[in-house]
């Protein structure tokens, strides 16, 4: 298999299909795709992913882009450890908390990026918007997760990676964030396959 990442390893969702793909333990190569010099929107790339961003993932002569849905494909057509609980009622609320994360909260995606956790970048107080936003997310996420609970839906999924990282994006800025989540979030961020995109090597942050 190959899978097609930024070249800074900074994507969340490029992080998401890199940790579905080592919690299945089965080799895998990367290959980076500068994004900021517009890699992705080049004929070659534009021919293998379908959406024309990453994570793209390439298994013989099938490809598949957009991180959920890698995480799906994995999911139903691998053997090893599950992406998803095996109730179907929480399995659809794991694929629900994914669709939610990619699709909302875009104040704080905007406010606080994963160059923040990624390299420690510091930006402005969060604007009114993205407050209203955190406490959205935060009504959700204690909804979902009882105080105490290591993951969302008893054993750990890879919706946890996601909603951990949305939650990071505050956290590891300093910003506010109700302690049982805090905890959580710094919880998942120690699993084992997080911990190997964390400590990819990233080039120097362009842009400033």
């Amino acid at each position: 298999m190959l899978l097609y990442v930024d070249a800074q390893y900074a994507s969340p969702y490029a992080m998401s299909a890199f940790v579905a793909l080592h919690e299945k333990e089965v080799p895998f190569r990367m290959q980076t795709v500068d994004l900021w010099n517009g890699q992705n929107r080049e004929p070659e790339y534009a021919a293998i992913s379908l959406t024309q961003r990453v994570p793209t993932l390439v298994h013989g002569d099938f490809a598949l882009s957009e991180s959920s849905a890698i995480a799906e494909y994995l999911h139903e057509t691998l053997p090893g450890n599950p992406l998803y609980p095996s109730e179907p009622c929480s399995r659809a609320k794991a694929r629900q908390v994914q669709a939610w994360l990619r699709s909302d909260l875009m104040p704080i995606r905007q406010e606080r990026s994963t160059e923040v956790i990624f390299y420690g970048r510091i930006g402005e107080s969060l604007s009114a918007a993205a407050h209203a936003a955190a406490e959205k997310l935060f009504a959700a996420a204690s909804a979902l997760l009882l105080t105490g609970n290591e993951n969302l839906f008893g054993t750990w999924c890879i919706a946890d990676v996601d909603l951990a990282l949305m939650l990071n994006r505050l956290v590891m800025h300093g910003d506010f964030v109700p302690k049982h989540l805090a905890s959580y979030a710094q919880r998942q961020w120690k699993h084992p396959s997080v911990q190997l995109w964390v400590q990819q090597p990233r080039p120097p942050l362009r842009g400033g």
